[in-house]
């Protein structure tokens, strides 16, 4: 059983990646309905925000992604010692059409809040994960979402990356394993790693210019983003 069931992830991490190389007019093609809610499918809506897997950054709140992609995540603050972290929502297991990977959804909750949150959760063992006391699930609910990362199931490289959202405004090298695709206009930060976890994260357009100072900042300090 066990080998079926790695044989079925193997083929549905080849299918994403032939389909992350060749796929994006498929339907088009063959009379089919197009395939949506594609990584590079970022819709630039007339305000300014974008757009991507059915989620606006700022806008969308946890429970409409509830209603969309159902209850089956794992949502905690993620802290450090000393430090107040980020509340996040964590999908192991997320399809953008037939490309696999994960989600972290990004909450964007004050900093107070978070603290009185924290004063209320549960740590997971010894892990820097703080599960919310269950009278607090309403208010994270009712957040919106500020940052979305997708974790592919498969390594990406630059001709990838080319083909499917062009050239970027700007590469920021962090240090010599990781560097950072900017496509402001679009909120995406694509990170793309020597060790092959790379990542993408989609920001609202208007958050994008303190995104690039921070992650400045952090390289010319030396402390890199995680």
């Amino acid at each position: 059983m066990k080998y079926f069931v790695g044989l079925l992830i193997v083929m549905l991490v080849a299918v994403g990646l032939l389909f992350f190389t060749t796929g994006e007019q498929h339907g088009e093609q063959d009379g089919s309905e197009p395939v949506t809610g594609l990584p590079w499918q970022i819709e630039q809506l007339p305000d300014g925000d974008t757009r991507v897997f059915g989620i606006t950054p700022g806008r969308t709140t946890l429970g409409e992604v509830i209603e969309r992609l159902g209850n089956d995540l794992d949502l905690a603050i993620i802290a450090r010692p000393r430090e107040a972290g980020t509340l996040e929502a964590y999908y192991s297991h997320y399809s953008a059409g037939p490309i696999t990977g994960s989600l972290i959804l990004v909450l964007d909750v004050t900093a107070d809040t978070l603290l009185a949150l924290r004063a209320r959760a549960f740590q997971d063992g010894g892990t820097r994960r703080y599960h919310l006391h269950p009278d607090d699930l309403p208010a994270a609910y009712k957040a919106a979402i500020r940052a979305i990362t997708f974790l592919p199931s498969f390594g990406l490289d630059e001709a990838i990356v080319r083909a499917r959202f062009g050239a970027p405004a700007e590469i920021i090298q962090v240090d010599a394993q990781q560097n950072h695709w900017l496509y402001p206009e679009r909120g995406l930060d694509l990170v793309l790693n020597e060790d092959g976890k790379d990542l993408l994260q989609y920001l609202s357009p208007r958050e994008f210019g303190a995104h690039r100072e921070h992650l400045e900042q952090a390289t010319t300090d030396g402390q890199f983003p995680d």
